[in-house]
């Protein structure tokens, strides 16, 4: 019960504070240790096993502190121990700040100002936008919000659902080593590997349930057509998890997702999600967005719920014993 007071806190201190910058976050520590790592390591043989070494050390040490902080926090108090530990799953999630750098690109958009529309998008998407035209700022944004309503928000949920903030923050740290060292070039393809498999790995139940939530609580009586077009195109992406949540978008909002990206002036050709039924359109954002938040406050309550039945389950048992 303590985990889940602690979740439901978090998720509040999220939509209230966001990521403001005076507050010290974990992941900017993270990113200075993978790049001390990646700086020494990342080179000579045996790449592959000393990104094994990187993404442990980095995974372990994150865990261990915070497992400790959260223990030597609760011994002091019940109340001192949940306040601690949602404000340490308060830094995995990222609700409001992924509304805001949408917003940042939508409210330029709408105003016509396609070049302040290109720079905000660059801010949080790894494709060339210098020559973007508006359907395709837009289905960059609308990609963005929906593979990150899993990445940045229901998946540390879902972790710490499971094992409260260590083990939030563990998934912090390994989607944080991934997104630093798990590119498909040269010089991370080896070294990043590991970071890659293991992100891959924990994203692979919440990616899922994240678009089965999104088209249950969304569809309504198109239900069936998004269940198909979810199942039919979900696994066209190249990445394993990512295309869950954005197959599960583009069937609710009627658009097709994926196509022609261009990264660093080298084209990428990804297969298409969904159906085109309506061209991509700025309101399209607003809605994604509507979305977002729908379905992460869905699958919150879905997570308490169900962790207040095992709570109410186990103390039922154990008072069946005594009986």
């Amino acid at each position: 019960m303590s985990h889940l007071l602690a979740l439901a806190l978090a998720l509040m201190l999220d939509f209230w504070l966001g990521d403001p910058r005076w507050l010290p976050h974990p992941v900017r520590g993270m990113g200075a240790f993978i790049a001390f790592l990646d700086r020494r390591l990342n080179k000579g043989a045996y790449r592959r096993v000393k990104g094994i070494v990187t993404v442990t050390a980095v995974t372990g040490t994150v865990y261990i502190i915070s497992l400790l902080a959260v223990k030597i926090s609760y011994s002091l108090s019940w109340l001192f121990g949940v306040v601690v530990e949602a404000i340490l799953i308060f830094t995995t999630i990222a609700t409001k700040s992924l509304q805001e750098a949408a917003w940042n690109v939508l409210l330029p958009l709408e105003r016509g100002d396609m070049e302040q529309a290109r720079r905000e998008l660059s801010m949080i998407v790894g494709r060339d936008t210098e020559n973007l035209d508006e359907p395709e700022i837009v289905r960059a944004c609308v990609e963005t919000v929906a593979e990150n309503t899993s990445d940045g928000i229901t998946a540390p949920l879902f972790y710490a659902w499971i094992g409260g903030a260590p083990l939030a923050l563990f998934y912090r740290a390994v989607n944080t080593c991934d997104s630093m060292l798990g590119y498909k070039n040269d010089m991370y393809r080896a070294f990043g590997w590991a970071s890659a498999r293991l992100d891959d790995v924990m994203n692979y139940i919440p990616a899922r349930l994240t678009a089965v939530i999104m088209v249950l609580v969304h569809s309504g009586k198109r239900f069936r057509y998004c269940w198909r077009v979810l199942f039919r195109d979900a696994r066209k992406h190249p990445s394993p998890n990512s295309g869950w949540p954005e197959a599960a978008m583009a069937a609710l909002l009627g658009v097709q997702l994926g196509g022609v990206n261009t990264y660093h002036g080298i084209v990428s050709r990804r297969p298409t999600l969904g159906d085109p039924l309506v061209p991509l359109q700025t309101k399209h954002i607003r809605q994604a967005l509507r979305m977002m938040v729908v379905t992460v406050l869905s699958f919150a309550l879905l997570l308490l719920i169900g962790g207040m039945m095992i709570a109410f389950t186990g103390a039922w048992g154990e008072s069946s014993q005594a009986i």
